[in-house]
């Protein structure tokens, strides 16, 4: 069974939620519906059914978050960095922005789900090899390894499938309360009701220790990539997902924030976890860059190595577009920060370089071709019209509250095709999108250069980028300062271009919220106000283009990390705060 055909099969979630709460609680409970069978339904009956059995981690992956709207009113953690701001300025996002975070007004609290999935993984690696799961020939994965595919053909075999599955997902949930609250408690059990469940953190090391060790129990178990598993089996785990959680994690953990002895060591760690995947040659960057994120009713492409569950949905336009289209609400709105990030096509300079050839009159030419792709910007034609962001357009500064504050729209995710606010709208399949092949070519890039400075192997991995069909930006080099492209040949200007190109490629996607607290650098740049592009049409056609300050930012050493919120501290003493809560 296929995992966006888990929606369709109620009775699996609802007998997995059942059986969760009855073990949670050490109470029988009954599922009251009548369309999906009748009586009592116990533990010991969920795990003799494969289709229960099963629904149990099917209902694990529901708790992997969808990072299109964390306020229930179509905000992006972007706008809680310096990559945009968000139109609705009641939002609960800017509460990670004005001074106002604390353990009694959190955001985007995700530890009480997290800790389900954790639950619900635990609970089937607990029962799954006594349940009585079957073997589905449907399942079968066709692993390139011939002696692995005979083994995945068995009962055993797929057993061993779905506990790697249920590996990963323990793994991943854990990372990402790692990442928010920094040390957590690890659940790598079923805890009992009648238990002690005040209880201290484990220490940061402990937690990188039980991930890894996760993620490699995970990989042993997988399959790996093939077209034909991620086509069959959209939205579950691979070797080479449990691989990419490995790289990230490792790269955090060797990053300022947690590595502030920089010990080397930890960074050659994090370079060879991101290596393994590249020597797997399983994956590769696709083209154009956008169609990353659009899949329809195609396999999952090479570059996406693991993402959410894949939803038809046409929320990501009607929250995002520009204003002036079928009542969008404009929500995410790329500051001239961000803007300013693309770099000039044609040199490969940052356009405060004099050699870049940007020009102020005409700012949008000439630009690195991602920028045309995820950012919507005035006189760019979307849905057979060009967008007017200057005052007094249809898209512009003040065309009603929902208007852009900052000149700007995103544009990364969207499907032109599809429509909303009509008699009949339109919808296509985007999950998010939470490990790519492009990710893991900058991990290495950047932990390597930590290691062994600029050298030949870190810019050709930055290049593999920079330089995909339909980007294809100047290589960057270390060499012939006349030239395009160059950057200063010193491990931290090498660092600086990294972190800049993760910024450009990785942008709205989740990580420059983390990957700014990680490099520790987040009163540089989270500390200071963003600015945004006040567009004035005059009477000859031609625009005038003014920079204004849209907001100030505040950031302290605390926000580093998420405040545990006061109820889980009132639950659990043990927990204690995070420092400057």
């Amino acid at each position: 069974m296929m995992l966006n055909e888990m929606k369709s099969k109620k009775y699996t979630f609802y007998i997995a939620i059942m059986l969760l709460t009855a073990l949670g609680t050490g109470c029988k409970k009954y599922l009251d519906d009548g369309s999906v069978t009748e009586g009592p339904i116990t533990g010991q009956q969920v795990w003799a059914n494969n289709d229960y059995a099963r629904g149990v981690l099917n209902s694990a992956y529901t708790n992997v978050p969808d990072r299109y709207d964390i306020d229930d009113n179509g905000a992006m953690q972007a706008s809680a960095t310096d990559e945009a701001v968000n139109s609705n300025l009641n939002s609960s996002v800017y509460t990670f922005t004005n001074g106002t975070w604390s353990p009694f007004r959190t955001v985007d609290d995700l530890y009480s789900n997290l800790y389900t999935g954790l639950r619900r993984a635990n609970l089937f690696l607990a029962n799954v090899n006594a349940s009585n799961i079957v073997s589905v020939p449907s399942e079968v994965v066709k692993d390139p390894d011939p002696v692995k595919a005979a083994y995945d053909s068995t009962l055993t075999g797929q057993k061993a499938r779905l506990k790697g599955e249920a590996f990963f997902l323990r793994a991943y949930f854990h990372f990402e309360l790692l990442q928010r609250y920094g040390r957590i408690v690890l659940a790598t059990r079923v805890f009992e009701n009648n238990e002690e469940l005040n209880l201290p953190r484990n220490t940061f090391a402990e937690c990188v220790s039980q991930i890894t060790l996760d993620c490699d129990s995970a990989i042993q178990r997988l399959p790996a990539y093939t077209d034909s598993y991620s086509n069959t089996y959209k939205g579950r785990a691979t070797q080479t997902a449990a691989m990419a959680l490995k790289s990230r994690l490792l790269l955090y953990a060797a990053s300022p924030q947690y590595n502030p002895s920089a010990d080397v060591a930890k960074w050659q760690t994090a370079a060879n976890a991101a290596k393994a995947i590249i020597d797997r040659n399983l994956h590769s960057l696709i083209t154009p860059y956008n169609n990353i994120f659009l899949f329809g009713t195609a396999p999952y492409n090479k570059e996406v190595i693991f993402s959410g569950q894949p939803s038809s949905r046409n929320d990501i336009e009607q929250n995002n577009a520009p204003v002036g289209y079928d009542g969008a609400l404009g929500r995410t709105n790329p500051t001239q920060e961000m803007v300013d990030a693309f770099e000039m096509r044609t040199t490969g300079r940052l356009v405060t370089d004099p050699l870049s050839g940007y020009s102020a009159t005409n700012p949008y030419a000439n630009r690195d071709p991602r920028f045309d792709l995820v950012i919507h910007y005035n006189g760019k034609t979307y849905k057979s019209r060009a967008i007017e962001t200057f005052v007094g357009g249809r898209d512009g500064l003040g065309a009603n509250v929902n208007a852009t504050k900052t000149g700007y729209y995103m544009r990364k995710f969207f499907n032109d095709g599809v429509t909303w606010n009509q008699q009949s709208n339109t919808s296509s399949r985007r999950p998010w999108v939470i490990f790519r092949y492009a990710e893991i070519l900058l991990n290495y890039a950047e932990a390597l250069n930590e290691v062994q400075g600029p050298n030949a192997e870190v810019l050709r991995y930055v290049n593999l980028v920079r330089q995909r069909t339909g980007v294809a930006l100047p290589a960057l080099q270390t060499t012939n300062p006349t030239g395009n492209a160059y950057v200063q040949p010193t491990k931290e200007a090498m660092r600086e271009r990294i972190h800049h190109e993760r910024q450009v490629e990785l942008c709205f996607e989740g990580h420059r919220f983390f990957d700014v607290r990680r490099w520790k650098e987040g009163a540089r740049f989270f500390n200071v106000p963003v600015n945004g592009m006040r567009i004035t049409k005059n009477a000859n056609g031609t625009f005038n283009y003014e920079r204004f300050q849209v907001q100030n930012r505040v950031f302290g050493d605390q926000n580093y990390l998420y405040p545990i919120s006061q109820n889980e501290l009132n639950r659990a003493p043990a927990l204690g705060q995070n420092l400057g809560y």
